[in-house]
């Protein structure tokens, strides 16, 4: 039986994924992050759930592949609707735009409820998704950057409860734990920076007028500056 490899997008999950967890993996596709925990025996079962057959079907693949058959649950559904609340204390949705794991847990209010954590890691708008998660009872504890080829992805570590308020800046970059090293920072921080800056040159080039927006950008960058000179002074205390 060959170990699983899991790229660095899935180990950055796999390593926040707690001993001996009750896992479920929403829009597992291969079922490679589930797979490769049950070899590394820091789980002993796992739900993973598709919206679509042939996704799950490989993630069968993977299972009898691996001899992990029994260790599995296989679930065609839409996110968590065909998940229990008992089934699951942890609840990894990682591969899908923000909006969309939005979705999936306004449509599962179980996952706002009690002790469970929460992996979740956004491919996009994850400017939505973090003052979604700070109103609908979710608390982002903690942050963790990747990085995979020229792309650099978070995992969010979440779990039900209150968040103190987001700054415009935070919602798109998230909190920064000082005296924590983050060497990634800096990479994630200046791609967020070019991008608002070429959003503010195409509504400088737009037809209609954008004030409202210009000044919600504007003040997201100038956050977003505040934001990359304190992970500076971090970096080199």
């Amino acid at each position: 039986m060959r170990p699983i490899r899991l790229t660095p997008r899935l180990r950055a999950v796999a390593d926040l994924v707690p001993s001996g967890a009750r896992l479920v993996d929403v829009g597992t596709d291969h079922a490679y992050l589930p797979a490769c925990l049950l070899q590394e025996g820091k789980i002993s079962r796992a739900v993973v759930s598709d919206l679509r057959s042939g996704p799950l079907e490989r993630a069968r693949a993977t299972a009898e592949r691996c001899g992990l058959m029994a260790c599995m649950d296989f679930r065609l559904c839409d996110g968590l609707t065909g998940i229990s609340p008992e089934e699951a204390d942890t609840v990894v949705i990682a591969g899908m735009g923000g909006e969309t794991v939005a979705s999936i847990l306004e449509a599962a209010p179980w996952t706002a409820e009690g002790d469970r954590l929460l992996l979740l890691q956004p491919m996009s708008m994850q400017h939505v998704l973090r003052p979604w998660l700070q109103g609908h009872g979710y608390a982002i504890l903690g942050e963790t950057l990747a990085c995979e080829g020229d792309s650099i992805y978070t995992v969010f570590q979440v779990r039900p409860g209150p968040m103190d308020m987001l700054t415009p800046a935070q919602c798109w970059a998230g909190r920064q734990d000082s005296g924590q090293p983050a060497p990634l920072r800096g990479a994630y921080l200046d791609r967020l920076l070019s991008q608002t800056a070429r959003a503010l040159e195409g509504l400088s080039r737009a037809t209609r007028p954008a004030d409202g927006r210009r000044r919600e950008l504007e003040e997201v960058r100038r956050g977003l500056i505040q934001l990359m000179e304190e992970w500076k002074h971090d970096d080199c205390t």
